[in-house]
């Protein structure tokens, strides 16, 4: 319930908060009314918003009053004489209130200052679209109020449509119009079902294509209040992001409007997520509802509603296309942004190329989509952001010499290394450059022109052989991308403290990493893919804060013996390798005794072909680490030296088809993953199984081979077993042994557990190492499916509680034995872990039965 009205005598206030015509008003009037009986003094009060703009503070504090006492002619003559009466006259009352609408943190302050002006028990409810109220206000149970599902936005459609939730099938591809325009926006959905009442079902698509065109303007207004109280910046940022960047990384957008605005608006977004205008989502994304979308290009489109080129911003294909074939353009024109293509012009674009002209303030120009004959013969030198991909020209126009360029992404152009030096000397005030997938770009000039430079991206450049050293002494340089230059052979030196992501993957000529010249300590993950870079260089520690290596498909390379000592990396993950990923063994023999262990908890080895003499050199070099992975690997022994590695507590080894021996067992394993290790020796599986691992409790070990461990209290044939429990349930390890099977898909369903016949569900059931297979062995602690206390929830006290588990087994044929019966051995049983539990807890015979046999006369 979103109110508690139980025996709590505190004072609770609640926060309800989203988008306008999202349906706060209504959900706040649905509690108040189902919750007014547990007051003693009740108060809704309606339009905080619009009735104190109207007729000040201390007349809602007049109306407040006169509804919980029950008398009409309170006089207030200030706000402060109203805070005062109803700290006086409340303070004893358990009251509920509604707030509604609320924008200003002065209404919160006059009407509801502290919890200790009401009497306990007391409940305030305050509905409002800036969730930074809230939190100002100190309001700490809040409740977003998000849009209807399309059940739900289906039934209150059909509802005000057609006055029956049963519509005539013939309507139903125009209501998922109006569904996908109206998006769950629940006042939307009320107008169009209310202005289409009865009408047909052309009148219906007609409709909606017209609104699509130009919103219905009751919505627009309910929406554009939260705009309106925006400060002026917020404004312009909220249709820069309405207009131009919905979609966009969060990223890329704060980019963009610091280089438009000339510093970061990182603050006024925040305003803008506070008020329900916009929000984040997955990956860091920005998004907003539609119609909120819809309200912000209305705004901007009414500036001037029959020319396109009297507007700020421009982002309809058809009116940019318009306007620069026409050359209409003016200079009102601060943004142009064409993200998509017009569906019937897919051709040529034959425009003016003098059209940026007139746009003396056009700031942000980007083009993504469109084919244009040739570039532009002028360019704003306002503009501070340039982005076009397949830019048709080989330069930019030779006048073009704007001071505060500072993003220039020409993505998949035909510039060269003469035009990108040309660049470096003109745009001293560059922040970003792009030019990625540039056939045309062999040589990276001197950039030391670039001194701001924080982002650069060369990606993809398929011819790209050479890079000038500036490229490594740029000071605010943060993010370097070379991925995909396979002709690059060799890489400049790097003194880049302020570098946090370098990205050399693909880069097949590259046989050495760079020389890192000093400390660099903004790099926290590097991922190599696909290089045939043969070592790391001993300066490579200076990388300081590294903590992640990831190393895919990289067959040449050696990790060098400094690694030990990069004080910060803590994984390492590796995928196929030739096997050997240290420098000449003898000298790695010859050093690892006087090593220091590396501070790597995380190593990840899998597929690197690794034989038996590779694991004590690794083990000593890595004796600190927490989670190894060899699985998929040639080797034939797990050699002694592991049981040195005292903090692993995972240890993978699935598809290790040599392996046969296991000499040492890590002192604190948890989980050990073996399966299809096929050489698995039955000497080995006992080690796996020995009691003494077990017995304290907290292991999950799976491994090859159908074995049952003897020291078990307790087993059975069969895909079943039952036990007796009393007061509490005990804690108690499982052990499943699968028998093999010829056919090609057999599984074991995860166990469940019937206590006195009620299933149980497992809080583990998203857990991956519980897939059972045939021919294996599955040894696991039972809370590490689900938590013991939880069964106890199911236990009754003072008497034994019938306790079953099963394993139901699961077979697909196929089609020439779909018809066959084969039957699959499963043994399984339990032990109780005496260090947690007592024996006395449990019994394996039935102890009601053996209370009757004590009775029975014969």
């Amino acid at each position: 319930m979103l109110v508690d009205v139980g025996s709590d005598d505190c004072v609770h206030m609640v926060g309800i908060y989203g988008l306008g015509g999202v349906g706060k008003t209504t959900l706040a009037l649905a509690l108040y009314n189902s919750i007014a009986d547990h007051f003693e003094g009740l108060c809704f009060l309606e339009n905080v918003r619009e009735n104190s703009n109207k007729q000040g503070l201390h007349h809602l504090q007049r109306i407040l009053l006169s509804e919980m006492v029950g008398e009409n002619n309170i006089n207030i003559g200030s706000v402060r004489q109203g805070i005062s009466m109803m700290q006086h006259r409340l303070r004893q009352k358990k009251i509920l209130l509604i707030l509604d609408d609320v924008d200003k943190h002065e209404q919160l302050q006059a009407i509801v200052g502290s919890p200790d002006w009401f009497g306990p028990g007391s409940r305030v409810i305050i509905t409002t679209r800036d969730k930074q109220l809230l939190s100002c206000h100190l309001v700490e149970k809040l409740y977003e109020v998000k849009k209807l599902e399309k059940n739900d936005a289906l039934r209150l459609l059909s509802w005000k449509g057609f006055r029956t939730e049963e519509v005539d099938t013939s309507y139903s591809n125009v209501m998922d119009s109006v569904l996908a325009y109206a998006s769950g926006h629940p006042l939307a959905l009320e107008v169009i079902g209310s202005k289409l009442f009865r009408k047909s079902v052309e009148e219906w698509e007609s409709a909606i294509k017209q609104y699509e065109k130009i919103p219905i303007s009751q919505i627009l207004e309910v929406l554009k209040i939260s705009f309106d109280a925006l400060e002026e910046v917020e404004k312009s940022v909220f249709l820069d992001i309405a207009c131009c960047f919905k979609g966009y990384a969060l990223s890329d957008i704060e980019d963009i409007l610091r280089a438009q605005y000339g510093h970061s608006m990182k603050y006024h977004i925040g305003v803008l997520v506070e008020k329900s205008l916009i929000k984040y989502k997955w990956k860091f994304g920005v998004t907003m509802h539609d119609l909120i979308e819809d309200m912000g290009k209305e705004i901007v489109r009414q500036q001037s509603p029959k020319r396109p080129g009297k507007r700020s911003r421009l982002w309809s294909p058809e009116d940019i296309i318009q306007v620069l074939e026409d050359n209409s353009g003016s200079g009102e024109i601060e943004i142009i942004c064409l993200n998509s293509s017009l569906p019937d012009k897919e051709e040529i674009i034959e425009w003016n190329r003098k059209a940026f002209k007139k746009m003396k303030n056009l700031k942000t120009l980007i083009i993504k989509k469109g084919n244009f004959s040739e570039g532009p013969k002028y360019l704003p030198n306002s503009l501070r952001v340039l982005e076009w991909l397949k830019y048709p020209s080989q330069g930019l126009p030779p006048d073009f010499r704007s001071k505060e360029l500072a993003i220039c992404k020409l993505p998949t152009s035909c510039f060269g290394s003469l035009e990108l030096a040309e660049l470096s000397k003109k745009f001293m005030n560059m922040t970003l450059l792009d030019f990625e997938e540039c056939q045309g770009l062999t040589q990276i000039p001197d950039v030391s022109g670039m001194p701001n430079l924080e982002k650069i991206s060369f990606k993809n450049c398929k011819s790209l052989n050479t890079i000038h050293d500036s490229i490594g002494f740029l000071g605010k340089l943060n993010s370097l991308n070379a991925v995909g230059c396979s002709k690059l052979r060799s890489f400049p030196p790097l003194k880049l403290t302020s570098l946090k992501n370098l990205e050399l993957s693909y880069c097949y000529g590259l046989e050495s990493f760079p020389e890192v010249l000093g400390k660099m300590g903004k790099i926290t993950k590097l991922v190599l893919e696909d290089c045939n870079i043969k070592e790391l260089p001993f300066s490579f520690q200076n990388l300081t804060e590294l903590q992640t290596l990831q190393l895919r498909f990289c067959p040449m390379l050696r990790l060098p013996s400094s690694i030990v000592m990069m004080p910060k990396l803590a994984e390492i993950i590796v995928w196929e390798s030739k096997g050997w990923l240290f420098p000449k063994q003898v000298e790695v023999e010859e050093k690892v005794s006087s090593m220091v262990s590396s501070n790597v908890d995380c190593l990840l080895l899998p597929r690197c072909k690794l034989s038996d003499d590779f694991l004590p050199i690794a083990l000593a070099w890595f004796a600190n680490v927490k989670e190894l992975d060899l699985s998929w690997n040639n080797f034939t022994v797990l050699p002694e030296c592991i049981s040195n590695c005292h903090f692993l507590s995972k240890l993978t080894l699935d598809g290790c088809h040599s392996l046969r021996e296991i000499r040492g067992i890590p002192p604190n394993i948890q989980l050990l993953l073996a399966v299809d290790c096929k050489s698995f020796t039955s000497s080995c599986r006992s080690t796996l199984l020995n009691q003494k691992l077990h017995e304290a409790g907290n292991t999950m070990f799976r491994l090859s081979g159908a074995s049952f461990p003897e020291w078990f209290d307790h087993h059975n044939q069969g895909p079943s077993c039952s036990f007796w429990v009393g007061n509490k349930f005990p804690s108690i390890a499982l052990c499943i042994a699968i028998g093999p099977a010829h056919l090609e898909h057999v599984t074991i369903d995860r166990p469940i557990i019937n206590i006195n016949g009620v299933k149980c569900s497992l809080h583990g059931e998203e857990k991956p190492y519980l897939n059972m297979l045939p021919h294996h062995t599955y040894l696991f602690d039972l809370q590490h499916i689900v938590f013991s206390d939880y069964l106890d929830r199911f236990v009754t006290e003072n008497e034994w509680n019938h306790v079953e588990i099963t394993y139901s087994v699961k077979q697909r044929f196929n089609e020439k034995d779909k018809h066959a019966v084969t039957p699959v051995s499963v043994e399984n049983g339990i032990y109780v872990l005496k260090q947690r539990s007592s024996m006395e807890d449990i019994q394996f015979t039935d102890p009601h039965k053996k209370r009757r046999l004590d009775v029975d006369p014969e």
